[in-house]
Order: structure tokens, then sequence, then C-alpha cells
């Protein structure tokens, strides 16, 4: 992590990554509530509570259930029943108030007006070509994200699930700006498409085009798993293909989020770009 902690201290590492996701509830409750509020929504705290609570709730779940075969093993590899408490207290007592700051700071600041006026009466939208379905579209997307990223995959798979040392930080740095390039011009340029079909509705489709990057990747750790691991217990497995989940959900959230962004950008400036006289 920016050089400070060794690749080779694994704990270390995850420490520090833990403490990381407790502080960025700030601008997590700030983007989330500020982009909810462009969006036109109300329910502040609906929302407010959803960036909270659901991504940490899917992972945790997973997470403690593992940890329970883990016991069940008698394997030194889980994680004591202290540790966990402690980390349930960290996450409501500094991820959660964290979010809720981020939050308030996040609907209490104003919004640039908007780049041109809308109707209020919502034009019907055509019927769209086959190839301009929402599935296929979504699922065609994700397949260049995936492409930027499938190489240095599965080094890094080879890195924790073979017992190999991973340094190469800085070419991993490089793919990681490449995956956001191309997250941002999929996005776009299918987003693009969308509009000139005269379907406004954009903002999920955004999210869902390069998001589904990670429904590949899901996939690429099932092919992983029969041809590269040599893993027969069931509750290796399980952990094998639960631990792959939470990375893929980190991967949707993450592409998504990058593409829902880039098309946000890309919207505004094509319609303040519109002159109206």
């Amino acid at each position: 992590m920016l050089g400070f902690l060794s690749p080779a201290n694994r704990g270390g590492l995850l420490t520090a990554t833990i403490l990381v996701f407790m502080l960025m509830g700030v601008p997590a409750g700030y983007f989330s509530s500020n982009t909810y509020k462009s969006m036109k929504g109300t329910e502040w705290k609906r929302a407010t509570v959803t960036t909270a609570l659901l991504y940490p709730s899917i992972v945790s779940a997973i997470f403690f259930l593992l940890n329970f075969f883990i016991w069940g093993q008698a394997s030194s590899g889980a994680i004591p029943f202290t540790t966990m408490i402690a980390l349930l207290l960290m996450w409501f007592g500094i991820s959660v108030p964290l979010v809720f700051v981020g939050a308030f700071f996040g609907f209490k600041a104003k919004l640039p007006d908007p780049p041109t006026r809308t109707n209020e009466i919502p034009r019907q939208i055509p019927k769209q070509a086959w190839y301009m379905v929402g599935v296929f579209n979504v699922l065609m997307g994700g397949i260049l994200p995936f492409g930027a990223i499938f190489i240095e995959l599965f080094f890094m798979m080879t890195s924790v699930w073979l017992q190999r040392f991973y340094y190469v930080f800085g070419f991993l740095a490089l793919v990681l700006l490449i995956l956001v390039i191309t997250c941002a011009e999929i996005s776009i340029v299918l987003c693009y498409f969308q509009l000139c079909n005269e379907d406004y509705h954009w903002w999920w489709r955004a999210f869902l085009t390069s998001g589904s990057s990670a429904g590949y990747m899901f996939a690429y750790s099932v092919f992983y798993f029969f041809t590269k691991l040599e893993i027969t217990k069931f509750v290796s497995a399980l952990l094998y293909f639960g631990y792959m989940f939470i990375a893929t959900i980190v991967f949707f959230l993450l592409t998504g989020t990058i593409g829902f962004y880039a098309c946000y950008w890309f919207v505004w400036k094509i319609f303040s770009a519109i002159k109206v006289d």
C-alpha cells in the first residue's frame, strides 16, 4: 500500500484495508447523498442507511458464515470471536456515523444549475432494436473491462490461492488505470447509442454496463477452480467461492460506479453544449 507496507505482510495489508474502509465512510456518504439529491431523490434517510449498511452487511454475512465453517474444522485460521465483535463495533461505531456525517454535508451542498431545461412530461420511449435491449447491452459492455484485467487477474489469483508472492504493484496500478479508462469509455459509448435511440433511462444501465464485468470475473473464478486448483474438500471449496463472491461484489461496485459517473459527466457535458435561442 503506497510502498509503506510489504506485500509479504498480508496481515498488515488487511489491517490497513479495513482501517481505510472505515475512514472512507465520509466520502461514501457525501457522494451518495449528493448524487441522490441531483437525481431528484427525496428519501434521503433511506439512501443514507442503504449506503452505510447494504454492502457491509452482505460482506459481513458471507464472511461470518465462512468463519463458522472454519471453526467447525477446528482450523487455526479461524478468526476469534472477540475479533469479530471488534469488527462489528468498528463498523457501527466508526463507519456508519461517518457515512451519516458525509451524507449530511452532501445534502447540504449546493447543486450546480442544470445545463438545460427538461420537459415535465416524460416522452414515450420508442420500441428498441433487439441489440439495444438492456440485457444484451449490459452483457456486451462487460467484456472489454474484464479483458483489460484478465491477465493480471490470473497472477493475483495465483498469488492468493497458490501461495505465491505478488510484487509487481507498479504494473497493477497501470492495469487499474486502464480498467478505469475502459469502463468509462464503454459506458459512455453505449450511453450515447441509448440516447440516440431516444431512451433516456441511462442511469442504471450505465452502472450495470461496466459492472457486468464482475459476472465474467466470477465465471473465470469457476474456470480457475476446476483447471488450476486441486481442492476436494467441501469447506475449502466453500471458502474459495465465498471469498471470490466477495471479490466479485467489490469489483461490481467499483466498475459500476466508474461507468455511472462517467456517463453522468458525459450527459451533463452534451446537454451543456445545447444552445437554446
